[in-house]
């Protein structure tokens, strides 16, 4: 394997498990990935996942073990409480658990929270991705961070200031799946360079309201028979991306550059809603940023290891 692995860095979804073992600096030994997200691995099967990947590849047993995800989640493998905004990024493994009962050492971050009344909200896993940026220098200004809860950060000399969530990827799956819109949608291409999610977007940008009035229109437009029905998966995506972005227009009028942490065609369709409303979007790989703060975190957790 050429250089000794310092860690191993997990990052681990709700659907998804992905790890890295990694040397010193940062780069990446080898690595694993599964369908194994957390749900898969309720109630206790947390560490059997673990030591499965490690032992397949051949890691020492004394390596110790970073996590990040929704493995800290309550109900999960360990609960990691979470920090309160504003908070200090490249301090999010003063606040680590250790996992229980185990022959390594394994350390799960926390996330974080808002608890201020009205505007209560949590993420899990996106703080290491921005603890990642932070480290790279990115220290301060807006990053949208696209997924099933979208989230929207504000980083301030290397803290995390505030953020909002939008249900927007929740949505999509439930509308596309489960509503009257669903047959209609399935049957789109729902490519971002369309007309459909262009003209979605605008509208929303146009009048940031009515997003219900809008969505229905999807199955009116089928009902109706238009030979220049829209492509109604496009549409859909188009509307409530738009939506998503004119609810956070006031604040971009003052930040007009937005840091997009997002791959393929996540990333293309918000890069293209963003550039619709005006603003600058560059793009950065959340898997890059992710085990960048995990990382970081690591070297923090055990600077003996960096003399391996």
């Amino acid at each position: 394997m050429g250089k000794a692995p310092v860690c191993a860095a997990v990052d681990w979804g709700t659907t998804n498990f992905r790890l890295w073992l990694m040397d010193v600096d940062g780069s990446v030994l080898a690595a694993r990935q599964s369908a194994e997200g957390v749900r898969a691995c309720l109630p206790d099967r947390f560490a059997t996942v673990v030591e499965k990947h490690l032992e397949t590849l051949h890691t020492p047993a004394d390596l110790p073990v970073i996590v990040a995800g929704m493995a800290g989640a309550r109900g999960a493998w360990q609960e990691a409480r979470y920090l309160e905004t504003p908070a200090r990024l490249d301090a999010l493994h003063e606040q680590a658990v250790r996992a229980s009962r185990l022959p390594r050492d394994v350390a799960i971050l926390p996330g974080v929270c808002q608890r201020e009344k009205g505007r209560e909200d949590v993420m899990r896993g996106e703080e290491t991705q921005l603890a990642g940026a932070s480290a790279q220098g990115m220290r301060a200004g807006v990053f949208c961070l696209p997924g099933t809860h979208s989230k929207w950060a504000w980083l301030e000399g290397g803290r995390l200031s505030d953020f909002r969530t939008f249900m927007t990827g929740e949505l999509f799956a439930l509308l596309s799946e489960h509503s009257v819109l669903s047959e209609m949608v399935a049957e789109g291409e729902g490519a971002t360079s369309s007309a459909s999610f262009t003209e979605a977007v605008s509208e929303m940008l146009a009048s940031g309201a009515g997003l219900t009035g809008r969505l229905f229109s999807i199955r009116a437009a089928a009902l109706v028979g238009s030979e220049t029905a829209p492509d109604a998966r496009a549409r859909l995506s188009g509307l409530l991306i738009g939506a998503e972005v004119a609810a956070m227009r006031e604040v971009l009028e003052v930040e007009p550059r937005v840091r997009l942490i997002a791959n393929g065609p996540q990333a293309h369709a918000y890069e293209a809603a963003l550039s619709l409303a005006g603003i600058q979007a560059d793009i950065l790989d959340g898997m890059d940023l992710v085990r960048q703060g995990l990382h970081q975190a690591a070297l923090a957790l055990w600077p003996e290891r960096s003399s391996v």
